[in-house]
């Protein structure tokens, strides 16, 4: 069964840190383009980082100095490391899976991120 279950997610101060996890189940991380998104109160989804299997990355412009996206192959985790954290950076943050061949989104149920002092 495929499944993405997030985990990390919480209340930040401006300027901290926080670490968002995925584990993925029944996915083929080398078929797949994994990623994070988010989603803020009255705003579109959208694509913040994404990484290959071979660890080849692609960010939005707002994460590209702050935030990392990483993969681990062996622990089927996929994390999103945020850094000099704001209070736009607010949002349902969701992991995403895309296959490379359909072109299917898998998604998971999404992790709160709220950065408020």
């Amino acid at each position: 069964q495929v499944r993405l279950v997030e985990s990390g997610g919480g209340l930040v101060q401006p300027g901290g840190s926080l670490r968002l996890s995925c584990a993925a189940f029944g996915i083929v991380f080398e078929t797949n383009i994994m990623g994070w998104y988010r989603q803020a109160p009255g705003n579109q989804r959208e694509l913040v980082a994404a990484i290959t299997s071979f660890g080849d990355t692609t960010y939005a412009d707002f994460a590209k100095v702050r935030f990392t996206i990483s993969i681990d192959n062996f622990k089927h985790m996929v994390y999103l490391q945020m850094n000099s954290v704001k209070p736009e950076d607010t949002a349902v943050y969701y992991c995403n899976a895309e296959d490379l061949y359909t072109r299917r989104h898998r998604w998971g149920q999404g992790a709160q991120v709220t950065i408020s002092s």
